[in-house]
């Protein structure tokens, strides 16, 4: 294209002009100053529907007549002229209170805005109706099985299925429910083609990017944009017929209670009302929760078998009888001799995570995560046919209004043959590069602060033992960690806000050009950094915290500092406490923060917000609180990201780090059957209603939770097998010291499951002896041929490693790798028996593509026009100016007339 000229710029990315006679669903003039009474999400004629509202405020009493000079003022007249020009409906309404008057503008769209619009974005509408199918299995199952199903409940109002295929408005005839203009296209429709022309309204310089009312709301020029809610959410008084009740009423009754925490959620009406991505978020988000029971089942049991094991255990026995047999070295260059003995309490709470049953637990959990996957690809494939969202990232899904804006190029798309805004691959290339070296500095910035955190344990524990007090000397390695681990708690949510308000800006500068690719470049960069920020530390303490300490005579050190031991109970205690302050801390506090900060916030809003006078208002009468006002005092909806990253931390918690604590999985399934009520309410009850939007799938999310599970394997099977750890600590530290990042590692070098497998098979199946087997000398350097002191490792008094050592390190590699390839291998089968789309749905998706097809079919002259375009080569051109041809699809009906908006905002024309 064209270069741009010095004083122009490209101002009509969907500015519009429709003549009246043009608009079939015409009401009359554009613009409406109301002063009667209103009624419910109508405008003041009381039929034309309201699709959106925009909100701003302004300190004292509004001079309708006045012209506003200040930029704000201009950019809010120059997007309004916008909007009028594109055929939207404008009514403005004011409220005026103690400090500030705040003007509403209620905003819809006309019928053939909406079937213009309904084409441009492929939005999908009915061909023909099909029967509902059942979305929970375990409502087949207990159905076969004749079991009462006391999860199941009778949802009023459930909306109906249909084969559907993209709009088009000279086929309008062939949709079902054509007739009725006022009820073909569903509210969430309405919203998404309104925050559509929203998103592309400019407002102002477009190269500068100042387009969409994201920007305007952004900056304060508005300080709202929102549909309305339907209605209250409160169930009328007295008896009333479930089917009469509004879509929102019935979400709360039949959803966002507590009473409903043990039914199935109404997964179709979430859909209806907040559209495909919030009802994929819930639907997977019930889905885990369910999976969660097994689990948490599961290792319930294996902490019973845990706490029968801590009576019986030969080589627990052995420790609390030994008396003053074995005498350990040191644990830091200040500390005494102590007696193995005295760990007795906590060598036998040490068994509750550390016995044979862990190691079968951590089998079950990496094939379980395995097995989820498999199963919720099925499930989201069933839902993203029922929710006719199966192609939408391929075909359906649009450019972003803000890459739209600033693209400097186009480029003709070989699918649908419609020049499209194009970002330079290299480009965005070396912009993601500089983004990797801001994530490597925040990463960097993380560890420090975790060798501060290990630095602070170690001078703690000597400030400690300084003191000469006997009960804090025996606690003191227990006061440093616990106090590290809330330390390190307070680090991890502080950092977390810094990179994600980085994260953001760097991913806008990337240029990408859809929202899906936005977002997951997003969550992709943000994941890495939490990865690391909340699995630092328990990694350090299951890998390495006391890999690097010596033997007695030989310590070594870390800037001076002798290397960090574990305490008297040894390492997996450490990591168990490690988990349970990060993961069970986060998500108290963050349960307070979502039950108790909305409440706190939307009391204030309510306050700020006190009605004080207005256009509805008579003397001596009570004002009347309108719909839009009710919402404008509601939250802004935060979005998913942070719910998804919660949800995803704690998978990787229960399954990565599960075999340092059973117990996991039944914590996070209490916590998520209170999140999802939790969530439930507030989008129901507290946020402002979202706009819809459509999604395929969880996103990245879903990729993110296969390297877990994959990591996961690769733990646990290194996790029970206790490799020497040259340093002179206690057993039990040895016997539970590191849990790698992966679960292959946890089983095969932290814990004492293959070393008493292998001296039982040596000692003729018997345990006994094997405290002492696991126990080697001090050299007699270090003692001065004074009293002998033991040091957890296999080697012999001049500190060689013994044969024992090296078999043992055999055992554990064929182990992991043993490990490994029989839970690929099973992981692998369950993916190939269990087909990622039900056959059920491979038939309905056949049977919609060729009724769409029948559908739509197009005569000859346009599959000739077709056939001429892909002769062509696509090829690059420079943008100059995106002509209004380019913005929208050819249609045989007429559509909205495009004309520039001006850029001269000292001349609102609104």
């Amino acid at each position: 294209m064209r270069k741009s000229g010095e004083g122009e710029d490209c101002a009509t990315l969907i500015a519009m002009e429709t003549p009246g006679e043009q608009l079939y669903g015409s009401m009359g003039s554009p613009v409406l100053d109301h002063t009667g009474p209103p009624h419910s999400n109508t405008f003041s004629d009381g039929t034309t529907q309201i699709d959106f509202v925009l909100v701003w405020e302004e300190n004292g009493a509004v001079d309708r007549k006045s012209a506003h000079v200040d930029p704000s003022s201009q950019s809010r007249e120059s997007f309004l002229s916008g909007l009028r020009a594109a055929g939207i409906q404008l009514e403005k309404r004011f409220v005026e209170e103690e400090k500030t008057t705040t003007t509403y503008v209620l905003l819809s769209a006309p019928w053939s805005l909406l079937c213009f619009y309904a084409e441009e974005i492929s939005l999908r509408v009915p061909l023909e109706e099909v029967p509902h199918t059942n979305l929970h299995g375990s409502e087949k199952i207990l159905e076969k099985l004749s079991i009462p199903n006391l999860m199941a409940q009778d949802v009023p109002n459930p909306p109906k299925d249909y084969y559907t295929c993209q709009f088009r408005n000279n086929k309008l005839e062939r949709f079902l429910g054509s007739e009725n203009r006022d009820c073909f296209f569903t509210n969430t429709q309405r919203h998404q083609i309104l925050y559509e022309i929203l998103a592309r309204t400019p407002y102002g310089v477009m190269k500068k990017g100042e387009v969409g009312i994201d920007r305007l709301v952004a900056e304060k020029v508005f300080t709202a944009a929102y549909p309305l809610h339907e209605g209250p959410f409160k169930m009328p008084e007295g008896q009333v017929d479930p089917c009469s009740l509004s879509l929102r009423q019935i979400l709360f009754h039949y959803w966002a209670r507590w009473a409903c925490w043990r039914k199935y959620q109404p997964l179709d009406h979430i859909r209806e009302y907040f559209g495909e991505k919030i009802a994929l978020y819930f639907a997977w988000l019930g889905f885990y929760t369910g999976w969660l029971l097994p689990a948490a089942i599961a290792g319930l049991l294996i902490f019973l078998f845990g706490i029968w094991l801590m009576n019986t255990d030969v080589p627990a026995k052995e420790i609390c009888d030994s008396g003053g047999a074995f005498v350990m070295c040191p644990l830091c260059n200040i500390c005494s001799y102590w007696n193995l003995s005295s760990i007795c309490i906590t060598f036998k709470v040490g068994l509750l995570f550390d016995n044979g049953g862990t190691v079968f637990f951590s089998i079950f959990m990496t094939l379980w995560a395995v097995t989820f996957l498999e199963y919720w690809k099925r499930t989201n494939a069933v839902l993203a046919h029922r929710w006719d969202c199966s192609e939408f990232e391929e075909i359906e899904e649009r450019p972003r209004p803000e890459f739209t804006a600033m693209a400097p190029m186009t480029l003709r798309n070989p699918v649908t043959g419609v020049e499209e805004p194009y970002f330079p691959e290299h480009r965005r290339f070396n912009r993601s590069i500089t983004g990797c070296m801001v994530i490597i500095v925040m990463l960097s910035v993380v560890l420090m602060f975790l060798m501060a955190i290990i630095l602070y344990r170690t001078i703690i524990s000597i400030i400690i033992y300084k003191a000469k007090n006997t009960f804090f000397i025996f606690s003191a390695g227990r006061i440093a960690s616990l106090t590290g681990s809330v330390l390190n708690l307070l680090v991890i949510l502080m950092l977390s806000r810094v990179y994600i308000f980085l994260a953001q800006a760097l991913t806008r500068w990337e240029m990408h050009r859809t929202q899906t690719k936005y977002e997951d470049a997003f969550i992709l960069k943000v994941f890495i950094f939490q990865f690391v920020n909340f699995y630092s530390s328990p990694i350090y303490i299951a890998f390495f915290k006391g890999r690097f300490v010596g033997y007695p005579g030989n310590y070594h050190t870390f800037f001076g500092i002798r290397n960090e031991d574990c305490g008297v109970g040894g390492c997996l205690i450490e990591l168990a406490q490690e988990l349970l302050v990060i993961m069970v801390g986060k998500q108290i506090i963050n349960n307070i923060q979502e039950f108790v900060f909305p409440k706190l916030r939307t009391w204030w809003q309510n306050r700020k917000h006190t009605p004080h006078g207005g256009d509805d208002q008579a003397p001596g009468k009570k004002p009347t609180v309108m719909p839009w006002e009710t919402d404008y005092k509601l939250l802004v909806s935060e979005g998913l990201f942070n719910e998804y990253l919660e949800m995803v931390l704690q998978f990787g918690f229960i399954t990565i780090f599960v075999a340092a604590c059973p117990l996991a999985p039944l914590f996070a399934l209490l916590n998520n059957w209170g999140e999802i009520r939790l969530d439930a309410h507030k989008f129901v009850c507290e946020y402002r209603r979202p706009v819809a939007e459509r999604a395929q799938d969880i996103g990245i999310w879903f990729n993110i939770l296969q390297l877990i599970c994959h990591l996961a394997v690769i733990s646990n099977a290194s996790h029970r097998n206790n490799i020497e750890v040259p340093h002179g600590i206690s057993f039990f530290q040895h016997h539970l010291t590191s849990f790698p990042p992966c679960q292959a590692f946890l089983i095969a070098f932290t814990s004492d499951f293959l070393p008493r497998l292998y001296y039982r098979y040596t000692a003729e199946g018997t345990l006994k002896g094997y405290v002492n087997f696991t126990l080697a000398a001090a050299p007699p350097s270090f003692t001065h041929n004074e009293s002998m002191c033991r040091y957890r490792g296999f080697r012999d008094p001049e500190g060689h490693l013994l044969p024992e050592y090296y078999h043992l390190l055999a055992i554990r590699l064929a182990f992991v790798i043993i490990f490994e390839h029989v839970v690929f291998f099973i992981g692998r089968m369950i993916d190939t028996m269990v087909p990622d789309i039900p056959e059920e749905v491979e038939v309905k998706i056949k049977r919609e593509h060729y009724m769409a097809k029948e559908a739509l079919a197009e005569n000859q002259s346009l599959a000739k026009m077709v056939t001429l375009e892909e002769t062509e080569e696509p090829t690059l051109r420079q943008r100059h100016k995106p002509e209004a041809s380019l913005l929208r699809p050819h249609l045989e009906s007429p559509p909205p007339s495009l004309t520039p908006v001006s850029e001269d905002h000292n001349k609102p024309s609104l």
